[in-house]
């Protein structure tokens, strides 16, 4: 593995767990209050595009990456839009 596919490994790595403390704190409270929901619809299909753009590259790291944001992402917003 070369020094790219490391710090992109380590960049996936470190954006994608950023997430994960938001969503479990959402998904067990159920409070969105402080979550705009335009921004987590616009941050939501980005990060879609960012997965497509990941398996037509093909970049492994942003493919997986992306398609974990996507999970947590998506989770945050349907808590949003159900619990608004």
């Amino acid at each position: 593995m070369n020094l790219t596919a490391i710090i992109g490994y380590l960049a996936a790595f470190g954006t994608t767990a950023s997430f994960l403390p938001q969503a479990v704190k959402t998904i067990q409270t159920k409070d969105t209050s402080g979550i705009s929901l335009p921004m987590y619809i616009l941050f939501t299909l980005g990060t879609l595009l960012w997965l497509i753009y990941g398996i037509m590259e093909p970049s492994l790291p942003v493919a997986v990456a992306n398609a974990i944001t996507l999970i947590f992402a998506a989770t945050i917003l349907v808590y949003k839009i159900k619990y608004k």
